[in-house]
């Protein structure tokens, strides 16, 4: 048992209970970017572009919502727009630009 289950959450994703697709990040502050992202319909969709995204050097935290399409991305330092593009596209979505 983790320490998150140990919270008496009943959820091994997030002490709120929630499977969320934002990874938990390393380091305070850092540099916000947020992404436009063409395609995400779904929660799975989510994860997929997080899953790419946070796979990146310096990546943090990435929040992606398809509701709105944007993905959030907390990093260490400024990262390469087509390095996030390129990481989108892995994941079978399209990169519009920054929000």
């Amino acid at each position: 048992m983790t320490s998150q289950t140990k919270s008496g959450s009943g959820s091994c994703c997030t002490p709120a209970g929630t499977c969320g697709t934002t990874t938990p990040a390393g380091v305070q502050g850092g540099v916000t970017t947020v992404y436009k992202v063409t395609g995400m319909t779904c929660g799975h969709c989510e994860g997929s572009i997080a899953q790419e995204v946070s796979a990146m050097a310096g990546v943090t935290s990435v929040r992606a919502v398809a509701a709105t399409g944007l993905v959030t991305v907390v990093s260490a330092g400024p990262l390469d727009d087509e390095a996030v593009r390129a990481a989108v596209d892995e994941a079978g979505y399209e990169l519009a630009g920054r929000a």
